[in-house]
């Protein structure tokens, strides 16, 4: 299935307090054994184990975030079929890091943070696939930025790992993304 799409009408800059996201990326054992609650945490120090919560929730929040925007897109009426597509697949991740981060806060014995009920997105300026697609894209870039601050935070350097992980799923939806725009994928060798 391919995914570009030519576009025209390239409009509006959005940026995103966006954290996490995950496709079908590989997480090491230790991450994914630590993500479905078994106890690699018993020995953490607990000021490390409260600001990795801290920093889940904010992914948490972001992901929420992700979620809603994608929910926006695909109701907005203006993506053709094969970006639709592609709009829900990537909510569909968004929902799956959603739900992950919510159960690890949980066992590390936080509070999940909730969907906030209304989002602020430039709905004005949403009257193209193109500008819909620029929106999505620039959410994406946003997450992996957030995901290059969060990793080094992490006291658990299995939820680092974890986090690396949903970082390189991002930056593979913001690459499929610039992609659709006509842009060239992945721009620089380095990410900021």
């Amino acid at each position: 299935m391919s995914f570009l799409i030519q576009t025209s009408d390239l409009s509006p800059q959005v940026t995103r307090r966006s954290f996490l996201g995950k496709s079908s990326l590989l997480l090491s054992g230790a991450a994914v054994a630590l993500l479905a609650g078994q106890d690699a945490l018993a020995a953490q120090d607990q000021t490390a184990g409260s600001n990795d919560v801290s920093i889940l929730n904010s992914a948490l929040g972001a992901e929420l975030e992700a979620i809603a925007a994608y929910q926006l897109g695909a109701e907005s009426g203006l993506l053709q079929k094969p970006v639709l597509q592609l709009a829900l697949t990537f909510q569909g991740h968004h929902k799956e890091h959603a739900d992950i981060l919510a159960k690890t806060i949980g066992k590390l014995g936080g509070h999940a943070v909730h969907a906030k009920e209304k989002y602020v997105f430039p709905v004005e300026k949403l009257k193209t696939q193109t500008d819909v697609l620029r929106f999505a894209a620039t959410l994406e870039k946003g997450a992996v930025s957030a995901y290059l601050g969060a990793v080094p935070l992490f006291g658990n350097r299995d939820l680092a790992k974890a986090a690396a992980s949903i970082l390189g799923d991002e930056a593979m939806h913001w690459a499929i993304l610039r992609n659709a725009l006509g842009e060239i994928p992945v721009p620089t060798a380095f990410m900021s």
